[in-house]
This record gives structure tokens, C-alpha cells and sequence, in this order.
């Protein structure tokens, strides 16, 4: 194993940040089998997306949250942090910036810069990262390397905090091949590997700025937890070092300082993690011993407690009413179900997501957090590890500005094969977005640039996926805040619920298709007050899928015959959340997802 003890100049801490699906964690993959991080016969040598180690972020096949790790090559130490590309997760992008020295920026060679892609760049060039720009996939058909290059170039003027950073350097690579060349290759089959890639972070990117002589200080980025040692505080160590035994003074956010023992410091080396004798100035290193540590808190020596600038990040853009579940089949599907249990459990997760926060609000609780998807994992994590709860429909937050009521409102990028345009653009039209540019593509793809409010946005993406066939492409990105408009009109129609408590019958669900879309099979147990299909009409309807049909002793040729359902729609938690209006609820427990209406009672509802 490497010297712990290392000299600082021969360290580098880079962040890989870019657009979702742009190859960040496939390039980071490539980084570490290539640098013998892993013995050959070592599971992760045949594994892809070895970072992405979440169940959700393998079945999704996206990155949720930030994840550091670091290589040996030759004498230099590189720290690598691999970052979320979702808006819905910048959060996490915005917290760990700062363990960084330098970025590597990696863009589609079809795509181009991306909203994603501008978010993270800003927020790297601010905090004075060092950038190097990495084309990945220019394998693909339908690369165009050059225009690429150009539209970097404008968003680096754009963004560009002083003049140094418009001089970045270009890379080439194809991340799942695991080549890179510093000129476009002519023949992008020829051996190659990402030795250029490690000689640029170590030429390129500057040894982090540190004084080793002065008190030891560290800000607590990230926190990670295991049953053998406890609660892990992570971090850069930006003066002075740390051994197992020393004393510390832990600033805390409210100005106070508690004290504390460093049991043991450890390093980061591909996916685990090994005990050093010593952290030094400049490295990434994970200490125990300090049980009440938060994420934005400063660990520093305990004869000179200074504190570091606690993390700023930015405000929730959507939030979501979530309490105990109050339907009649409370308690039947899942262990946690309190009030109190689902506040302990939304508390901890506040620890270590950043982006989120958490409000009581009566005997629930209002949930903020960056988006749908931010929210959506949230709730699928917390129905895994067996919650049950209800939820309501998401909300934009608003703020006051001069006696204004202000909402977020986002730049959304459309791309959709042209025959289904039209499609697009009434929907965007029936929801008052304003069209910035729209522009086709050579390959028969029209790229639609869109500005909208947030809350217009709700629901919208699953019925473009619908109408489209699946093929529309979607990313938004809020851009600032406007004065509040009119209010939308509802454009969903209305629902089909279940008149009384039961399981459903084939004959009665026979009567139902005839009225809508119907969400529920035959023999399955509903309430009364429960959403059981998608009217064809406007209204709200009421009617009885429990009902048998009644024997006689008179025989007829049809009245025998088989019943031929359709099979109900089954929509995911998304699909639910889109789907909700504002008196409506969704039931969520380890086992089912059920729509249903605030007010169970028919009659208190027509009131």
C-alpha cells in the first residue's frame, strides 16, 4: 500500500461532472481498472458502473449521490468524485466542489452541452476549479466533434469567472472502450488507453493550496455510516494534519463547539477504504470518532477552533405534503407507520441530503426537495425499507419579493423525431410555454428550446413519453423566478372511484371498462374513496366494482359467456405523482401504490 504520509504536491482532487448519460461513471470505471486499482480477478475488473452502488442507481442506471474514490498512479495520489448529472440531484454537485482542485468536464459528441452540463460547469468555474473537457463517444453515428467544440467555447465565455479559464484543454475519448487521445484519432479502433487522460489531471490540474505547518481544519462534506466503526465524517483537509488520538473541537452550524477523539482516519482506494497512521493537508480522508457530526461543520484542532464557510446551497424548487397513512388498510402492508417513526426517518435522511428539507405540518410533514426524480427516490427508498405513508401532490415554492408572489420557472430542451413535433407542441402550447428556438437536426431529430413555469411542467413528462411513443428526449433546468401567473385549468379528465369497501368482481370491472381506463384487476381489495380508473369525461364518477352477478335459474346463450378484461394500467410512482390533482392522495406501502381521494366519504366530497 502506498505512503500515507504523502507530500502534498504530489496530490490531485478532481470532480468528473457533466450532463446525465454523457459517460461520467463509465469513464471513472475505465480510470480505476486501468490504474491496477483492482486485482484481475477481482469481481469489479468484469463490473460496469462500479461506483453507481445503490440498489436504485443500478436499477435506474443513473448516479444519485456524489461518490469519492482515488487511484495510485505512479508517485501521485488522485482523488476522483464522481458526481450526479440530474438537476434533481445537484445537491450533491454543489456540496462536494469544494473537495476539488480541478474538473473534468465530459460532454456527448452527439448531444453537446447540455442544461446539466451549463448548471455544473457554472458552479465549477465559480468555485475556481481548474477545467480540462472531455468529448466522450466520438464512436457514435451521429457525432459532430467540431460543432461540439464550438458550443463549448461560447458556454465557457458565457460562464467564465476571469480569463485563465478560457483556456481549457480538449481531450477525445470513447469512456466504455476505455481510449483517449489528445487529437482526434483518424481510426478510433486503433489501440489506446486513458494514459493520456492521467497525464493531463497530474500536468493540468494544480496541487491543492494547503498549509501543512499551520492547525489542523477540515470541513465535513459527506457523511457515511457502518455498524463496525459508526457514523464516518469525510472531508478535505485544508491545513495542518491528523493522526488516530487526536483531539479535535467540532464547530457545529448554531456557533457552538463540542469536543471529541479522531479514533481512526481512512483513505479511499477504488471502492473500499483502508486505515492510515496519518491524514496530511490536501487529501480526502474519512475520520470516526466524531458522532455529531453534520454535513457544513468544521472539525479543527481543539486548541484552535476556527471555523471554515459552512456550505451554501441552492433552494428547493418543489415540495410535497407527506404523512402517516389515514386509509382504511392502515397497517396491513408495512412495520413503520407512525407519525413519529416517518419523522426519525425523514430527520436522518436531511443529514446527508443536502438538497432536501423537512417541515412538520400538523400530523404529516412538508417535503422540499430539487424535483420529481429527487422526491421520487426519496419516497421509493424510504417503501424499501418498509414505510408506509401517503403523499400529496407535488407544489412549486413560491417566495415573496416585493409584495410579489415569485415562481421558479425553467429552460426545457425537447428532442423529438419530427413526425411527432405537432404532438409537442400542443402540449407545450395548452400549458403557456413560450417557445425560445426550435431547429432540426440532420438526422430527422427537431431540437424545441422552451421556457415555462415549474408548476406547468407537473406531469407533463409521461404524456409526452405516451403520445410520442417514448421517443421524446427532455431536460429541464430552472433558470430563475417570475411573477406568479394564472392559474392552469385542469387538463386531465376526471376519475372513476370506488363506491364501497370489497374486492372487485370480473362483472363489475366489465361495467367499468366501458367507462374509462381501469387501474385495478379482478379480485383485488379496494376502499371506498379510491381512484379505480381514468374517467372518459371530465367529471369525477362514482360506481361499484364489487358487485356479483345475480343467478337465476334461467339459462342464455350470452349471459354464460366468458368476461374479457383488458389488463388494468399500472402506473409507476411517478406515473402516481403526475397523475394526482390537488384533492386528491397517494398511498404508498411496500406493497402497493394506491390512488385515492382526500375525503373518503361520497357524501362529505359532493359538499
Amino acid at each position: 500500500m502506498q505512503n500515507a504520509a504523502q507530500d502534498p504536491t504530489k496530490i490531485r482532487n478532481i470532480a468528473i461532472i457533466a450532463h446525465v448519460d454523457h459517460g461520467k461513471t463509465t469513464l471513472v470505471d475505465g480510470l480505476l481498472k486501468q490504474s491496477q486499482t483492482f486485482r484481475d480477478n477481482q469481481a469489479e475488473m468484469s463490473q460496469e458502473l462500479i461506483m453507481d452502488s445503490g440498489d436504485q442507481e443500478k436499477e435506474r442506471g443513473i448516479t444519485i449521490t456524489a461518490k469519492v474514490t482515488a487511484v495510485q498512479h505512479g508517485d501521485y495520489r488522485i482523488n476522483i468524485i464522481d458526481t450526479p448529472g440530474h438537476a434533481d440531484f445537484s445537491g450533491e454537485v454543489e456540496r462536494t466542489l469544494n473537495l476539488a482542485d480541478g474538473c473534468l468536464l465530459i460532454v456527448d459528441a452527439q448531444e453537446g452541452p447540455m442544461p446539466q452540463t451549463k448548471f455544473v460547469l457554472g458552479k465549477a468555474l465559480a468555485a475556481e476549479l481548474q477545467p480540462i473537457v472531455i468529448i466522450n463517444k466520438i464512436d457514435k453515428d451521429g457525432s459532430r466533434i467540431k460543432e461540439v467544440e464550438d458550443e463549448l467555447a461560447d458556454l465557457f465565455l458565457e460562464l467564465a469567472v476571469h480569463e485563465d479559464q478560457l483556456h481549457y484543454p480538449v481531450y477525445y475519448a470513447i469512456g466504455r472502450a476505455g481510449k483517449a487521445w489528445k487529437e482526434i484519432p483518424a481510426n478510433p479502433d486503433a489501440d489506446a488507453d486513458l494514459e493520456t487522460i492521467f497525464d493531463a489531471v497530474i500536468e493540468k490540474i494544480p496541487a491543492p493550496k494547503v498549509e501543512v505547518d499551520k492547525p489542523f481544519q477540515m470541513l465535513v462534506t459527506a457523511l457515511a455510516h457502518d455498524t463496525f466503526k459508526g457514523k464516518y465524517a469525510i472531508g478535505r483537509i485544508t491545513r495542518g494534519h491528523i493522526k488516530p488520538g487526536d483531539q479535535i473541537a467540532l464547530c457545529k452550524k448554531d456557533g457552538t463547539i463540542t469536543r471529541a477523539k479522531i479514533d481512526n482516519v481512512f483513505m479511499s482506494r477504488g471502492v473500499s477504504k483502508y486505515e492510515v497512521p496519518e491524514g496530511i493537508a490536501g487529501d480526502i480522508v474519512q475520520l470516526t470518532g466524531i458522532a455529531d457530526a453534520q454535513i457544513g461543520e468544521t472539525v479543527a484542532d481543539a486548541e484552535n477552533p476556527e471555523a471554515l464557510p459552512t456550505i451554501e446551497v441552492e433552494a428547493p424548487t418543489l415540495r410535497i405534503y407527506l404523512g402517516p397513512n389515514t386509509s382504511p388498510f392502515k397497517g396491513q402492508e408495512a412495520e413503520f407507520n407512525t407519525s413519529r417513526q416517518i419523522a426519525e426517518r425523514l430527520h436522518k435522511e436531511t443529514e446527508t441530503n443536502v438538497g432536501l428539507r423537512v417541515e412538520d405540518d400538523g400530523i404529516g410533514f412538508t417535503v422540499a426537495g430539487r424535483g420529481e426524480l429527487h422526491l421520487g427516490v426519496l419516497i421509493e427508498t424510504m417503501r424499501r425499507e418498509g414505510y408506509e405513508f401517503e403523499v400529496g401532490r407535488p407544489q412549486v415554492v413560491t417566495h415573496e419579493e416585493k409584495g410579489k408572489t415569485m415562481e421558479p420557472i425553467e429552460e426545457v430542451i425537447v428532442e423529438v423525431p419530427a413526425e411527432h413535433v405537432g404532438t409537442v407542441q400542443m402540449e407545450f402550447g395548452q400549458r403557456r410555454a413560450t417557445l425560445k428556438e426550435q431547429f432540426a437536426s440532420p438526422k430527422g431529430v427537431t431540437k424545441l428550446i422552451y421556457e415555462m413555469p415549474t408548476r406547468s411542467l407537473l406531469g407533463m413528462r409521461n404524456i409526452l413519453l405516451t403520445n410520442t411513443k417514448g421517443t421524446i428526449v427532455m431536460n429541464s433546468l430552472v433558470t430563475g423566478f417570475q411573477e406568479q401567473g394564472a392559474a392552469l385549468q385542469q387538463l386531465r379528465n376526471g376519475v372513476l372511484i370506488a363506491y364501497e369497501t370489497g374486492t372487485t368482481t370480473p362483472y363489475s370491472l366489465e361495467t367499468a371498462e366501458a367507462r374509462g381506463t381501469i387501474f385495478v384487476g379482478p379480485a383485488q381489495k379496494v376502499y371506498a374513496g379510491q381512484i379505480i380508473g381514468l374517467n372518459t369525461r371530465q367529471e369525477d364518477m362514482e360506481m361499484n366494482v364489487c358487485k356479483a352477478k345475480h343467478l337465476t335459474n334461467m339459462r342464455s346463450s350470452s349471459s354464460d359467456g366468458v368476461v374479457q378484461l383488458t389488463p388494468p394500467t399500472v402506473f409507476s410512482l411517478e406515473q402516481c405523482l403526475d397523475f394526482i390533482e390537488n384533492d386528491e392522495l397517494l398511498e404508498v406501502t411496500p406493497q402497493s401504490l394506491r390512488l385515492r381521494k382526500k375525503e373518503l366519504d361520497q357524501k362529505k366530497r359532493k359538499r
